[in-house]
């Protein structure tokens, strides 16, 4: 049961009448700005906020008397707009209004990429909705509880008895902590629900629901926040956000030498473990391209692991990249392939190719048919590698610095490949 609150927070007018907002609105206090806090809104422009994968501002949002407002326009597939700043680790607070059964949401960690249509298949979404107006506007249809006020939308739910919701039509205030997977939602003064993301559980939630098919929502770090106009009409203001540290030095063994938890396959291709405990992929009858990707994103890290080419040998170490349903990836490829073919050199999968090519003087350094030790460091926009212990590439890019993702190992097409891969570790920087 969502509790009503009978006492207005702020004298503000109903959303479709002019709104008035005080001078004390959308500003910090000398103390919120020595703790690092920041607006997102200024309350007089929308500098800040672009269409969701575009440059400018073009979508129907408006600034009217001191508030963000939504038109109520747009759809499941526009309607978007997103901070020009990504952000990683913080606390997120705002003021919202809805029309009666109005629908919107705030969604953070969004990516923009145009593989991704809309920015809920990436970001996770704090619903706002107006909970018995929808339902009685939309009878008689009923809300599922995933899809109710201050959910975790389609993943976790609050508590029921936290709930205390402003009478419909008046201002309400909500929190998003997000502190290195730690993530609280908080509406009106009271924390409704908690959860760890990337756990066993949150992963179980993820691919046994709406998100099945959806193959990279939830796992960024980072990313842009999201404003939704989902066809009704909502006001914000007071939108502030203060950023946390990242804690590295997290130690990850990617690979447990037993099964295949924490990664998960794409396309055909045989991926499994031997009785040497072993990781071996292999091609399969259709001779396609396979990829092995970790369920988590790992953008700044230190990568080591040992591989051994058994037939032809043409791989590969993907890092920072996506998965686009069934079997694309975007992002870029640490090479690992028969002598003479750029071992350890970076590769880009789509548009610009080869980035570093490795001399051929440094081509003797692969053992074929033998244990090799490849490392793989990744930190901002610089990628280095090391091939049994020799340096082999070091490159600066901007839009690998600008990118995040998974690390994937690859079956290239063609048949005839196999590869074992052993001693996956990482090192969170």
């Amino acid at each position: 049961m969502i509790r009503t609150l009978h006492a207005p927070l702020w004298g503000c007018a109903l959303l479709l009448a002019a709104v008035s907002c005080t001078p004390a609105h959308n500003t910090l206090t000398r103390a919120e700005q020595a703790d690092g806090w920041q607006l997102l809104f200024d309350g007089k422009t929308l500098d800040q906020w672009k269409d969701y994968n575009g440059t400018e501002l073009t979508m129907p949002w408006h600034v009217v008397d001191g508030c963000i407002q939504a038109n109520g326009d747009g759809s499941d597939l526009t309607g978007y707009i997103v901070t020009r700043q990504q952000y990683e680790n913080f606390i997120l607070d705002w003021d919202w209004k809805l029309s009666y059964g109005g629908n919107s949401g705030m969604l953070y960690h969004v990516v923009e990429d145009p593989a991704f249509a809309v920015p809920y298949v990436t970001g996770p979404e704090y619903q706002l909705i107006d909970n018995d107006g929808w339902e009685e506007q939309n009878a008689p249809t009923r809300l599922e509880p995933w899809q109710r006020l201050g959910v975790d939308y389609a993943m976790h739910l609050p508590d029921p008895d936290s709930l205390f919701v402003n009478p419909q039509g008046e201002w309400n205030s909500s929190r998003i902590v997000c502190d290195n997977g730690h993530v609280e939602h908080w509406l009106n003064g009271h924390k409704i629900l908690e959860f760890e993301a990337w756990t066993d559980d949150w992963f179980a939630r993820r691919n046994s629901g709406k998100w099945a098919g959806a193959p990279e929502y939830g796992l960024a770090h980072r990313g842009v926040i999201c404003l939704q106009d989902h066809g009704y009409p909502a006001s914000f203001r007071n939108l502030k956000i203060k950023e946390l540290p990242r804690r590295a030095g997290r130690e990850v063994e990617l690979f447990n030498g037993r099964d295949l938890t924490g990664w998960e396959a794409y396309g055909t291709e045989k991926w499994y473990v031997d009785d040497a405990g072993n990781l071996v992929c292999e091609s399969g009858p259709d001779r396609e391209y396979g990829y092995l990707a970790t369920r988590e994103y790992y953008d700044d890290f230190d990568l080591t692991l040992e591989f051994r080419q058994l037939a032809n040998g043409n791989s590969g170490v993907f890092f920072r990249s996506f998965v686009e349903p069934p079997v694309k990836i975007h992002g870029w490829q640490c090479e690992v392939a028969p002598k003479n073919n750029d071992t350890a050199g970076i590769y880009e999968s789509y548009g610009r190719g080869w980035l570093v090519q490795i001399p051929d003087e440094k081509e003797s350094v692969l053992r074929e048919g033998e244990w090799n030790t490849l490392r793989l460091k990744v930190q901002g926009d610089r990628v280095q590698t090391w091939l049994n212990d020799v340096p082999m590439a070091d490159l600066t890019d901007a839009k690998i610095g600008a990118a995040q993702g998974r690390i994937a190992l690859q079956i290239h097409d063609g048949g005839g490949i196999k590869v074992l891969w052993r001693n996956i570790r990482l090192k969170t920087l």
